[in-house]
């Protein structure tokens, strides 16, 4: 299991595998439907054949357990963005209207600068990450684990409340002691909290399922509502996509308000896009390229997201930096998620990427802590040479 976490296509090509299976047992497929499946699921495959040629793995388990980044210049430069974060999703409460609190449907009123303030409170996703990394007390530490967690559910955020656990889970399954068996039944019990609250937050924010006409099977016709979300969900995206598909239909307006920052909306409710059910309106990465490029386009697509992926990977390989860390803990969960909804071709996500590796070099021009002899025998060869952020240095030298 180790080995598959360090392969790129687990974080890709099987959930792309399993959004496709997921469809075909939510739903009758007619023939010009399956074509797109098909389509989807062979690019997948075709994917984790490659990745398995190319041969680009993530570093050794032990290698990221063996980095500490508390007390480091990353970990100052860390632990200041998630007081930012904080401050922000503070702002965010404290300011407008809190969905769960006054109506569901306020999660997506983004007027009277709302939208501003969520560019910064929606990377709360990083605060559960960089408590386990960085946090040396523990206040701060179950204060950031709780405003992760916790703020995606009071605005009723699923897909940032997904990517917490996700990317929480990951770390304690990366940084987990190889000599010990890996930690199903925490990490077992963490998604299934997700899971539940995915499906709770679903049922509040567009009511009941019954209203939603689809050709569904007899597996989610049977299912519990709880189930019927998930299945949902986890199936919507392929299923538009191959309905997209077999229906023609070409426009590129979506892609290029996708990409370029207040070009245009990206929402595609209310469009003339012909969705089988208007108001289930997600639909893979690769939707807008389909639109846009057709065929071709959304396979293209696949893998310069395959290569955005590997590039993440490679940059881990050589120290573990934490901001590279974190770059790629958004790029693989962009990556698991891409048989729902665009996430890794818009200018947010290009934006946290560029954000990290700014960080990094403001992290490398903060002066490092002075070097402790090699005789003093005080400390051991990794604390001779590991640095230190500037407020942490100053104490230490109070204190001599």
């Amino acid at each position: 299991m180790r080995q598959l976490l360090r392969r790129p296509s687990t974080y890709l090509g099987l959930p792309l595998l399993l959004g496709c299976g997921l469809t075909l047992l939510t739903y009758e497929l007619t023939a010009d439907y399956l074509a797109g499946l098909l389509l989807l699921a062979l690019t997948a495959a075709a994917l984790v054949l490659l990745d398995a040629c190319v041969g680009i793995r993530l570093p050794p388990i032990a290698t990221f357990r063996a980095r500490h980044y508390a007390g480091t210049r990353d970990g100052f430069v860390a632990l200041t963005l998630a007081g930012f974060v904080v401050l922000f999703c503070l702002l965010d409460l404290a300011l407008f209207p809190i969905p769960l609190f006054d109506k569901p449907s306020a999660y997506a009123v983004m007027e009277g600068g709302r939208e501003h303030v969520r560019h910064v409170s929606d990377m709360c996703w990083t605060l559960p990450c960089i408590a386990l990394l960085c946090a040396r007390s523990r206040w701060w530490r179950n204060t950031l684990m709780t405003v992760g967690f916790l703020f995606p559910v009071l605005v009723i955020d699923r897909n940032r409340l997904f990517a917490s656990v996700f990317s929480f889970a990951l770390l304690i399954l990366l940084r987990r002691d190889e000599a010990k068996p890996l930690p199903w039944k925490s990490v077992g019990l963490l998604a299934l909290a997700g899971l539940g609250a995915f499906s709770v937050l679903g049922m509040l924010r567009s009511g009941p399922l019954d209203h939603v006409t689809l050709p569904f099977g007899a597996i989610y016709l049977n299912a519990p509502q709880g189930i019927k979300w998930l299945l949902l969900y986890g199936s919507a995206g392929p299923y538009n996509f191959s309905a997209v598909l077999a229906k023609h239909y070409s426009n590129a307006s979506f892609l290029i308000n996708q990409l370029v920052p207040m070009s245009g909306s990206v929402a595609t409710a209310g469009t003339d896009i012909p969705l089988d059910a208007s108001n289930i309106n997600v639909g893979t990465e690769f939707f807008p390229f389909l639109m846009a490029l057709g065929p071709a386009g959304a396979v293209a697509a696949v893998f310069v997201l395959y290569g955005l992926l590997l590039w993440s990977v490679r940059r881990l390989r050589a120290n573990v930096s934490l901001f590279a860390l974190l770059i790629f803990l958004r790029v693989a969960y962009v990556c698991v998620m891409s048989p729902f909804a665009p996430q890794a071709f818009t200018w947010m996500n290009f934006g946290f990427i560029g954000l990290c590796l700014c960080l990094q070099v403001i992290a490398a021009w903060l002066p490092n802590r002075r070097t402790v002899p090699p005789d003093s025998g005080s400390h051991d060869a990794a604390a001779q040479t590991r640095p230190s952020y500037p407020l942490q240095r100053a104490a230490q030298h109070g204190t001599r």
